[in-house]
């Protein structure tokens, strides 16, 4: 599949290895960003995309920065839907207790690109019946 890409940075995100899943996409920034610890900061990457109907690309954290430093994504993973055109900019927050900084050029967060559905929902009165039924949030056990 291809995903077509403009770039302001001439840098393109990249598999760091064979197996990986999730390209590395770097900050594209003209001073560094310091993001003080409970502080969160929206990050430009200087890319944008044209994704092809039916997929996704999800931005996920990038796990070295979430051990080390406790950076993550305020939204979790998010997700550039196939129309959207701006540029990708990455939300980062510091769960850490100590200042990140952001230089040009980071790697600070991947995106894996998936495929979906479109579901059609229906109301319905019933629902069927399984063995787990109604439990979660821990039923099961430690």
């Amino acid at each position: 599949m291809n995903i077509k890409m403009k770039t302001a940075s001439g840098r393109l995100p990249s598999y760091e290895t064979e197996g990986a899943a999730g390209m590395d996409i770097r900050a594209y920034l003209e001073e560094p960003v310091k993001i003080e610890p409970g502080m969160r900061a929206l990050i430009p990457t200087g890319l944008y995309m044209e994704i092809p109907r039916g997929y996704e690309v999800q931005i996920r954290a990038r796990s070295g920065l979430a051990v080390k430093h406790g950076i993550g994504l305020t939204n979790g993973i998010g997700t550039i839907d196939s129309d959207y055109r701006g540029e990708v900019k990455v939300s980062l927050i510091n769960w850490g207790q100590e200042p990140f900084v952001v230089n040009d050029g980071d790697r600070i967060a991947q995106m894996v690109v998936a495929r979906y559905e479109k579901a059609d929902i229906s109301i319905v009165g019933e629902l069927s019946e399984t063995d787990r039924g109604e439990g979660g949030f821990g039923h099961t056990g430690v």
